[in-house]
């Protein structure tokens, strides 16, 4: 960041130089958006005049999609007086009798830039959003400093400082912790989703608007948390790649019942610039024929489940195994992605047909069953705090997390202990069809594929349990999740219609094959009696194979008769 203010601050004396100081005039009214065209030589003056006296302080912001903008006090910019960054914003302090605020702005990209701009004014007992800051370059900070995993998205601010009139000391800020220092402050920290799959410059520049200032944040974004000075100013959220967030922090002075808002910050979780794996193209190819696949056979299950008994088995086997694989893998090795899926997708077969060959062998239907039962058990858990109950405090605890988790997860097998025709049936319904919703997810984005991907990441990751996991759920997400109803419910209902004058499950393989050979042994009637075992079988074809290298013994009388 000091290196590319400094290439800027040289780019912007030569601008200077080269062009006599001329420079773009934008002129801006209080609480008014304009979008601007930056580019790279040439600074942008942006002015407000006209300010009335009771305005004590005014947070200038600039906001772009993905290209860093420069955002200064001064013509030459210099570290304590400017910032960089995609949202960005600036606190001018006003002396008395000041009416007019500049500020200059540049684009760090050759191209030229679309950004917006605002500028929002705050009185004398409106706290002053960073007006402590003690971490970051400059003197007052309102800025939100974000960065984004794959796994989790990190936001952190400077604390604010209390309100005060024009030409006064600022308050200290850490004189004391009682009701008259900025340690009576609270921080209410809010999520705004925008609209899924639409990754337009235009909309982010539309929808930014709307978390901006104190009552449209209020109005459009969702509260996640509320933060005491007690409290550090950070907050982890789960990443949702590809999905667009805005992320903005209203500091709240329970005294004077008044606030302020930082300045919004944006994330798709993921780069425009990576020619690979970009915020247009997520999934892998291997992601893509890995739960392809998976779909394919969870459908066949979801219909067929109960009458091709085997079928299910693997099905079930295979989720198992691979999921357990998967995460042993990634937390012992350092493997690619790529070596790691397709590890999985071996432990997962054999996982599957371990499963069948140990109902073939011992024709447990109790294991078999509680195995079933548990992925349909994991699913719903995983179902239950998907919901707004997963962020409650309580759970960030690991052992309390795990405990509840466990417990409903056993609950759905032991509710069905006494019909495990039902639990086998819902299982392969509800379980097959969420394979098709994980597969929708590689090609379209939505929400759902959380439900199982949130349990991973908690697995994988020591430091998730920090993280909100709330989603948005949109049009997408609506139409997916009728899809994962109709599916299930249909799945459900044909096999409950097929299976219902049927026997509850095939006999034991095993002991099926016992009895019948114990049948053919015993039933001197049955034509397969007279049929040879087949260890006599094969022990009369090798002696006919030796006796056709045998030689021939020719005729007559060699040794004499024994009497």
């Amino acid at each position: 960041m000091r290196f590319s203010l400094c290439v800027l601050m040289f780019l912007g004396l030569l601008g200077v130089l080269r062009y006599g100081g001329a420079s773009g005039l934008l002129e801006l009214s209080l609480g008014k958006f304009r979008n601007v065209l930056l580019n790279q030589t040439n600074s942008v003056e942006a002015v407000i005049r006209n300010i009335a006296n009771n305005v004590t302080v005014v947070i200038f912001q600039v906001h772009a999609q993905q290209s860093d903008v420069m955002i200064s006090f001064n013509k030459i910019p210099s570290v304590n007086s400017s910032a960089i960054g995609v949202d960005k914003g600036l606190v001018s302090i006003l002396r008395p009798l000041q009416s007019v605020c500049t500020w200059h702005l540049w684009s760090l990209d050759a191209n030229q830039v679309l950004s917006t701009t605002i500028s929002v004014p705050y009185m004398e007992k409106d706290p002053i959003p960073g007006g402590c800051n003690l971490e970051f370059d400059l003197e007052v900070d309102p800025n939100i400093y974000l960065d984004y995993t794959l796994i989790d998205t990190h936001i952190k601010f400077a604390p604010a400082n209390l309100g005060y009139t024009r030409g006064a000391n600022p308050p200290s800020c850490d004189s004391g912790t009682d009701e008259n220092s900025r340690w009576r402050l609270r921080y209410d920290v809010y999520q705004y989703f925008l609209p899924e799959n639409d990754l337009s410059e235009m909309v982010l520049m539309s929808h930014i608007k709307k978390m901006s200032e104190v009552q449209s944040v209020k109005a459009n974004g969702i509260k996640m948390v509320t933060l005491t000075a007690d409290d550090k100013t950070n907050v982890y959220f789960s990443s949702l790649p590809g999905q667009g967030v805005i992320y903005n922090v209203i500091v709240w002075d329970p005294l004077w019942n008044t606030s302020a808002a930082y300045v919004p910050v944006h994330t798709y979780a993921c780069s425009f610039a990576d020619l690979v794996d970009n915020c247009s193209s997520l999934s892998k190819l291997s992601t893509k024929v890995f739960f392809t696949t998976l779909a394919v056979l969870g459908l066949f299950t979801c219909f067929f489940g109960h009458r091709f008994w085997k079928t299910d088995l693997f099905f079930m086997g295979f989720i198992v195994a691979g999921f357990f694989f998967f995460v042993f893998i990634t937390r012992v090795t350092v493997l690619g992605y790529d070596v790691r899926l397709t590890l999985t997708a071996v432990a997962g077969i054999t996982g599957g047909l371990f499963l069948v060959a140990s109902w073939w062998r011992f024709g447990s239907v109790i294991f078999c069953m509680f195995i079933i039962g548990l992925v349909l058990g994991f699913l719903f858990s995983s179902t239950i705090f998907f919901t707004p109950l997963g962020d409650y405090r309580v759970f960030r605890d690991d052992v309390v997390f795990w405990v509840t988790f466990s417990s409903v997860a056993l609950m759905v097998p032991v509710l069905f202990v006494g019909c495990p025709r039902i639990l086998n049936i819902l299982a392969s319904g509800i379980v097959g069809s969420y394979a098709v919703i994980l597969a929708t997810a590689c090609y379209v984005y939505t929400s759902l594929a959380y439900i199982s991907l949130d349990l991973l990441r908690r697995v994988l990751n020591d430091y998730f349990n920090r993280a909100y996991t709330n989603v948005p759920f949109q049009t997408n997400d609506f139409i997916i999740l009728s899809v994962w109803t109709m599916l299930a419910l249909s799945g459900v209902t044909v096999q409950l219609r097929r299976e219902r004058s049927e026997v509850p499950f095939p006999p034991h393989p095993y002991l099926a094959w016992k009895r019948e050979r114990e049948r053919r042994s015993t039933n001197v009637l049955d034509p397969s009696h007279h049929i040879p075992p087949l260890r006599e079988r094969i022990h009369n074809k090798l002696l006919h194979i030796k006796d056709f290298f045998q030689k021939e013994q020719p005729a007559g009388e060699r040794t004499p008769l024994l009497l």
